[in-house]
């Protein structure tokens, strides 16, 4: 069974978006604030999308 966690706060996941249009890739952001890079590339795609 997979670990279960609440959702990242939207203000998070906008944070994370808005630092790798700055140049920080999701690999660095994901180290040092604890997320996975692949949800932090979900959430980049998610916002293009919108």
């Amino acid at each position: 069974m997979s670990k279960s966690r609440p959702p990242y706060p939207a203000e998070f996941r906008q944070q994370m978006v808005d630092l790798v249009h700055a140049g920080r890739t999701p690999a660095e952001l994901a180290r040092e604030f604890g997320c996975t890079a692949q949800s932090i590339i979900n959430w980049v795609g998610q916002a293009a999308a919108d």
